[in-house]
C-alpha cells in the first residue's frame, strides 16, 4: 500500500473496491496511520541482507514498508478475498511472493527455506487478537528466525515482558523468555487502526539466539514443571507440582526438592524466574 492510501478513508476505499468488510471472525484490524509500520520496520533493523516471512499482510500497510527494506518479502495471507488486491498493490516490487495460506497449518521452515535461502530470517506480523499466542508459539517453534517483530495487543505483551511476581507473569512468560529475548518497542493506540479495537497494542521484538539452560533432552520435562507451577496459582509450589507428579514422586519427596532448591517450603510459582525453574525441574528430572 502507498504512503498517501494509509489512512481511514482509503482503506475504506480499498475494503469496498472488492466488496469486502473487515471480519470479526478473522480478527481484522488494519493500519490506517502511516507512521506505524515505517517505526516497526526502521526500529527492527532489517536491510538487504534480510529474508522476512510476514504474517497476515492485510493491505499492506506492513508490507510495503517491509519490501523497500528487506532482500526478500514472503507475505502469508489467510484471507483469500484479499490475495487478488495485494497482487495489484504490490506488482511494482520483484521481492515479494504472496502465499494465500493459513500460517498455523503452513510448514513454515519449508516455506522459507524455498524463498531466498541465504539470507538472514526475520518475522513480521500484525497478530490477530485471537491467535496472537498459538501464532508466537509457532514462530518460535520453527527455530528458524534470528528475530520476530510483532505488532499485538499490549495485555500479551505485558505478559512476555513481566517479571516473576507479577499477576501478568505465568507460564507463556516463562516459554517464550526461554527461547528469546524480548524487547518491548513502543504502543499503539486504538486510533492507528481501523475497525478500531478497543485496547491499545504493543510492538515487541523477540530476538532468538541466546545459550539455552538446558539440554534439549530436559527440556520438555521442564516445561511440564512450569505449567505445573502456574496451574493452580493460588496453591503452593509444592501442592501444585504434587498435582502433576504425585502418581510418580511423594508430597514430601517434591517439598524436600523444592527447600533444596533455597526455596521456602510455602512459595508460590509465580516467584520462581526461569534460571529457578531450570534448577528445580533438574532437580525433579533426577529424583
Amino acid at each position: 500500500m502507498k504512503k498517501e492510501q494509509i489512512d481511514v478513508f482509503n482503506v475504506k476505499k480499498l475494503l469496498a473496491s472488492i466488496e469486502i468488510k473487515a471480519s470479526k471472525q478473522k480478527s481484522q484490524n488494519f493500519l490506517i496511520d502511516p507512521a506505524i509500520p515505517e517505526k516497526i520496520v526502521r526500529l527492527s533493523g532489517i536491510d538487504k541482507s534480510c529474508g522476512v516471512l510476514e504474517v497476515g499482510p492485510g493491505l499492506g500497510a506492513l508490507t510495503g514498508q517491509l519490501c523497500k527494506a528487506a532482500g526478500h518479502v514472503t507475505a502469508v495471507e489467510l484471507d483469500k478475498r484479499l490475495i487478488p488486491l495485494l497482487h495489484t498493490l504490490f506488482e511494482e516490487y520483484e521481492n515479494i511472493e504472496l502465499v494465500q495460506a493459513d500460517i498455523l497449518k503452513i510448514d513454515i521452515n519449508k516455506l522459507i527455506s524455498e524463498t531466498n535461502s541465504e539470507l538472514s530470517k526475520q518475522a513480521f506480523a500484525n497478530l490477530p487478537y485471537s491467535i496472537t499466542t498459538p501464532v508466537i508459539t509457532r514462530l518460535i517453534e520453527t527455530d528458524a528466525f534470528e528475530a520476530m517483530t510483532l505488532l499485538m495487543q499490549k495485555e500479551v505483551a505485558e505478559r512476555i515482558c513481566a517479571k516473576p511476581g507479577t499477576a501478568e507473569y505465568g507460564s507463556f512468560t516463562v516459554y517464550v523468555n526461554y527461547y528469546t529475548k524480548p524487547q518491548t518497542l513502543f504502543d499503539v493506540p486504538p486510533g492507528c487502526f481501523y475497525p478500531r479495537p478497543k485496547v491499545t497494542s504493543s510492538v515487541v521484538k523477540l530476538t532468538t539466539g541466546q545459550k539455552r539452560l538446558l539440554s534439549s533432552d530436559k527440556e520438555k520435562h521442564f516445561f511440564r514443571v512450569v505449567r505445573a507451577a502456574f496451574g493452580q496459582r493460588r496453591k503452593t509450589l509444592v501442592n501444585a507440582l504434587h498435582a502433576v507428579f504425585g502418581d510418580i514422586h511423594s508430597k514430601e519427596s517434591i517439598k524436600n526438592v523444592v527447600t533444596s532448591c533455597g526455596f521456602d517450603a510455602l512459595i508460590r510459582g509465580e516467584m520462581l524466574d526461569m534460571c529457578d525453574f531450570a534448577t528445580l525441574s533438574e532437580r525433579l528430572f533426577e529424583l
